[in-house]
């Protein structure tokens, strides 16, 4: 057995690799979620809100990154809909308005066909100047945006009203895959205004351990790549869907879905190092007796 292992191509690796990946793909294998305490964050402080309270929602990543992220903009969308506040979308990547669009055509206008275009949520689009643009909307919001993503001036939108700065919103929710993104958001946002910006986030695993640090004074809560978008999930269905003896809509566990294979290839991973480390130390003691 030794020998086998010891010589084993590598190719047939790279199979039970494909394999550990494909399978749980095909089979649609979901495996049960514990929320964390910082996904557990997120949930509260958007639950907690009250019906109609603005939130500004910064999509700041874009489709090389929808793998991750793509599950949590969903599930924030989705939840402030079911919350009934005011969504006001914008984003400073260049592809952010497509993502916006993305999201709002399959959560808004999918599943709560009801909710008016700006009465109910809003999209402001893209605006270039990256924390440059931050630094101006903490104070004054239309400095830049004059009009929405479809030209519209904000004096004419009813959604507008009382809106003036980023400080008028009830939470700010951020999703980044990068610069500019949720650090950008921290330092230029929530830490200059600590009393009247609260800021949430979902970001990828590469930023997760940078952001950690601003945990839980300017980022009250924080989902990390697919595991923290499944957790969330997992909080939102259990609350508008399970509660109410009702099986969720497959587009808000794709999150959980995506878990599988990548727990299966994970697992793979660790045994082939274990396996790896005993081949060698193995090999170390017969080279050391010889």
């Amino acid at each position: 057995m030794y020998e086998f292992f010891k010589n084993l191509d590598r190719r047939w690796i790279f199979l039970l690799m494909l394999l550990s990946v494909a399978i749980p793909i095909l089979l649609q294998v979901r495996f049960p979620e514990k929320p964390t305490g910082l996904a557990q964050n997120v949930f509260d402080e958007i639950e907690n809100l009250n019906e109609g309270d603005p939130v500004l929602l910064a999509f700041d990543f874009d489709p090389g990154s929808e793998g991750e992220l793509g599950p949590m903009a969903t599930a924030f969308t989705r939840h402030c809909c079911e919350k009934k506040l005011k969504m006001y979308f914008l984003g400073l990547w260049p592809v952010g308005p497509q993502m916006i669009d993305d999201t709002i055509n399959k959560v808004i206008r999918a599943d709560f066909p009801k909710l008016e275009y700006g009465k109910d949520y809003l999209n402001l689009g893209y605006k270039p100047g990256n924390e440059g643009v931050i630094k101006v909307i903490v104070t004054d919001l239309r400095e830049l945006y004059t009009t929405d993503d479809k030209g519209t001036n904000v004096d004419q939108i009813e959604m507008m009203n009382g809106i003036y700065s980023v400080q008028d919103f009830e939470l700010v929710i951020n999703i980044s895959a990068g610069y500019v993104g949720t650090k950008e958001w921290v330092q230029y946002a929530a830490t200059p205004y600590p009393e009247t910006i609260r800021l949430v986030a979902g970001c990828t695993g590469v930023q997760a351990p940078l952001l950690y640090p601003y945990i839980p004074e300017q980022l009250t809560g924080l989902l990390g790549a697919i595991k923290g978008a499944a957790e969330y999930e997992k909080l939102v269905i259990d609350k508008y869907d399970r509660a109410l003896g009702r099986e969720p809509d497959g587009k808000y566990l794709e999150g959980i879905r995506r878990m599988g294979p990548q727990l299966v290839a994970h697992v793979l991973m660790i045994l082939l190092i274990i396996a790896g480390n005993i081949i060698f130390f193995t090999e170390r003691k017969r080279e050391a007796r010889s």
